[in-house]
């Protein structure tokens, strides 16, 4: 009797400890997983062994990937200035500066590598030209309805980590 129940506690350890460490570490992500809207909760930029927040404390933004491939994503600051001539296209050096610096937007397609646990965006257009017309991989994990996405080449330079949030 006692065999039987050391062998049972032996099989559900087996298969729960590697379910607990999946969900504690996040799973690969399939393309099917990220269909829907997600809202950014942080953004951190770490460079030359700094880390910040990206988008300011308290960043804005949304991404939505469509169930045929396409995605799109907008991240701004919470902080932007607003343009005292109420004309984007007057906008004084310091406020086109500040805007430019604190918001970036862009549109495509997206791919994802389960073994890899990755998704390659295929950027068609968007606010920084340097990536239109390229591909830009991340690394993503998914808990819950946390999504978790590593960027190894930042837009500012270093590398981006951005947690978003499935919206309901």
């Amino acid at each position: 009797m006692r065999i039987r129940f050391v062998i049972a506690m032996f099989v559900i350890l087996a298969l729960v400890v590697p379910a607990l460490m999946l969900a504690r570490d996040g799973k690969a992500v399939t393309a099917k997983q990220l269909v829907g809207t997600w809202k950014v909760v942080s953004v951190t930029n770490e460079r030359d062994g700094k880390k910040i927040d990206g988008f300011g404390p308290n960043p804005q933004g949304i991404t939505s990937f469509i169930g045929n491939g396409r995605f799109v994503r907008v991240l701004t600051r919470s902080d932007l200035p607003k343009f005292a001539s109420n004309n984007r296209n007057t906008g004084t050096p310091n406020e086109n500066q500040a805007v430019m610096q604190g918001s970036i937007a862009y549109f495509g397609t997206y791919s994802c590598t389960a073994a890899e646990k990755s998704c390659t965006y295929h950027i068609e257009g968007g606010t920084f030209p340097n990536w239109v017309g390229a591909d830009q991989k991340r690394v993503l994990t998914l808990t819950g309805d946390e999504l978790r996405e590593t960027n190894p080449a930042a837009s500012t330079g270093g590398n981006a980590v951005l947690v978003w949030k499935r919206v309901q």
